[in-house]
């Protein structure tokens, strides 16, 4: 097997753990299975999650319902992450518990503010009227 082939191997692994990392915690969330205040009030999504080559760490993306009380959420995820560590280490079967670490999700508002910038009228001059006839 060559080179290529294992790291393709590997980030086909890497993504498919994480996928499962990312429904474990979305499910514990929605139960509620963290006895946290600030998280049984907000509905909060896990939208992506990455692993680190070596599955040791994840980097978990999340957004809380419309936006609302992002870092609060983020501290009370943070607040309770040995708890979520090890709900993910006994449904996910691997050889190391991996390390949560949890950021807020930009991509929701760098793509409303491009859509903006699409929408103002010295840019939406220089593109291409859309054709009703197709």
């Amino acid at each position: 097997m060559t080179m290529n082939e294992q790291s393709g191997e590997r980030s086909v692994r890497t993504l498919r753990v994480g996928e499962q990392v990312r429904h474990i915690l979305s499910e514990i969330l929605q139960r509620g299975d963290v006895h946290d205040e600030t998280l049984a009030s907000h509905m909060v999504s896990v939208t992506e999650v990455r692993m680190s080559p070596d599955l040791r760490h994840a980097t978990v993306f999340v957004k809380p319902l419309l936006g609302k009380d992002e870092e609060a959420v983020l501290k009370a995820l943070r607040t309770n992450t040995a708890y979520l560590q090890r709900e993910v280490a006994h449904r996910v079967k691997m050889k190391y518990a991996a390390r949560l670490k949890f950021l807020a999700d930009e991509s929701f508002d760098e793509g409303s503010h491009i859509d903006s910038l699409l929408r103002r009228p010295e840019v939406a001059r220089d593109l291409p009227a859309e054709s009703g006839d197709g």
